[in-house]
């Protein structure tokens, strides 16, 4: 998959740095996501958890050309989204049981 990245107009660096996220963390929950959910205005976000344990939201929108997707942004998962994203992953694991 191609991905490309909102960059931050003042730095020309992708926006995702300035909330501590890497491109290979975004594309670790891109490519395996807890949950992946329609947003605002066309876009979605993905959820999930990197290999080193942490919890990440991405918002993106699929891309013009086929097989790619344009990040715009990604950020850690904390607080009550984190409680509530947990409890979703749970219940969901029970109905499979």
């Amino acid at each position: 998959m191609n991905l490309r990245f909102y960059r931050d107009p003042a730095t020309n660096l992708p926006h995702i740095y300035k909330h501590g996220v890497t491109e290979r963390e975004v594309e670790e929950i891109l490519a395996q996501p807890g949950e992946d959910r329609l947003g605002n205005e066309g876009s979605r976000v993905a959820v999930g958890q990197t290999r080193e344990g942490r919890f990440l939201r991405v918002v993106y929108v699929p891309d013009k050309e086929p097989n790619s997707l344009f990040v715009i942004t990604a950020y850690n998962l904390m607080g009550k989204a984190l409680l509530a994203y947990r409890k979703r992953k749970r219940r969901r694991r029970r109905r499979r049981k």
